[in-house]
């Protein structure tokens, strides 16, 4: 905030963004909205972020099955519903990450900027493709702060812009009646339409598998009133203190001939 002028206002938007979303979520935990108003109003939990922009704690448990390609060809019945790791790349913690020569950098990589961009810039590599090219996204929003800090980290907008992303998103009714926020280029990217942390709950452990889930459902096309219209490409940003970061690429497997991805 006092490097690049980002506001305590930018970090309730992100918070209320995602409290929408969590409206069409069945699994969430909250399944409300609170206004930007109300999440400013909260009770302070660390100065600037206030209870309503951090992810309350939960139980939960998830769980995932996975094939690889000759099973996939073996049981043609699964194709239209397959969905494939592209890329996914986990990074931990470097000594760089505690450098104090640069304090606001530090301060960052404290809450996992250099490890998330790390990952990301990874997959994208293996991947080939750039940011722009991805539809929906469901990132580590522990906390709202952490959420814009994430933006920046992914490329999806310069070091520091982060507010200014969340301040330009505007809303779209999508073809299930569902309102979704929309932002960068032409309003491309769909970020925690489950509602994220903050809205869905964070059991911890089985976090992930949750982020997962919802990408393999929104790449399905089974998301109802948080459905992304035509997502193919899912982004997937998971974060833990002490210290480790994933990102993983999903894409929709087309049932005529199977993506051909690198061996991980």
């Amino acid at each position: 905030m006092e490097h690049y002028g980002t506001t305590v206002e930018q970090f309730a938007k992100v918070s209320e963004k995602n409290h929408i979303h969590s409206q069409n979520n069945t699994k969430a935990q909250m399944r409300f909205p609170l206004t930007k108003d109300q999440i400013l109003g909260a009770p302070m939990l660390i100065e600037p972020l206030t209870a309503a922009m951090a992810a309350p704690l939960a139980s939960g448990a998830a769980a995932a099955v996975l094939c690889g390609e000759e099973f996939l060809h073996a049981h043609p019945a699964l194709v239209p519903n397959a969905v494939e790791i592209v890329a996914q790349v986990m990074t931990t913690d470097l000594s760089t990450t505690f450098d104090v020569a640069d304090p606001v950098q530090c301060v960052s990589n404290l809450c996992g900027y250099d490890l998330s961009a790390r990952a990301a810039q990874a997959v994208y590599e293996r991947a080939q493709i750039s940011p722009e090219q991805i539809d929906v996204m469901e990132v580590h929003d522990a906390f709202a702060s952490s959420e814009l800090i994430t933006y920046e980290a992914l490329q999806l907008c310069p070091p520091g812009g982060g507010g200014s992303l969340i301040d330009s998103a505007d809303w779209r009714t999508n073809s299930q009646g569902g309102e979704l926020c929309h932002m960068g280029p032409g309003g491309r990217w769909v970020i925690n339409p489950s509602g994220g942390l903050e809205s869905k709950g964070h059991p911890v452990g089985a976090t992930g598998l949750a982020q997962c889930a919802e990408l393999v459902w929104q790449l399905r096309g089974e998301a109802g009133k948080r459905q992304v219209d035509g997502a193919k490409l899912a982004l997937q940003h998971n974060y833990g203190w002490s210290s480790a970061a994933v990102v993983t690429l999903y894409a929709k497997v087309c049932p005529s001939t199977l993506i051909k991805s690198p061996k991980l």
